[in-house]
């Protein structure tokens, strides 16, 4: 899943994983996560939710996913 997160709506600072820079509060980016937790299918007693697998990039950086290393 992913959803495009305008500069009003942020307050707190977070770490792009595309390029590990921050992204400041006020800053537009992008929030990316798992549609469904790793493995809740297979393992009942699965804690981790979408929610905890979420990853806040900077707009370019998620463009550029496929073309960095």
């Amino acid at each position: 899943m992913v959803r495009t997160v305008t500069g009003s709506a942020t307050g707190k600072t977070y770490r792009c994983p595309g390029c590990d820079q921050e992204i400041r509060p006020g800053t537009p980016h992008v929030v990316t996560w798992a549609a469904y937790a790793r493995d809740s299918d297979l393992d009942p007693w699965d804690t981790d939710s979408a929610a905890d697998l979420r990853r806040h990039w900077h707009s370019a950086c998620w463009r550029a996913r496929d073309r960095r290393r």
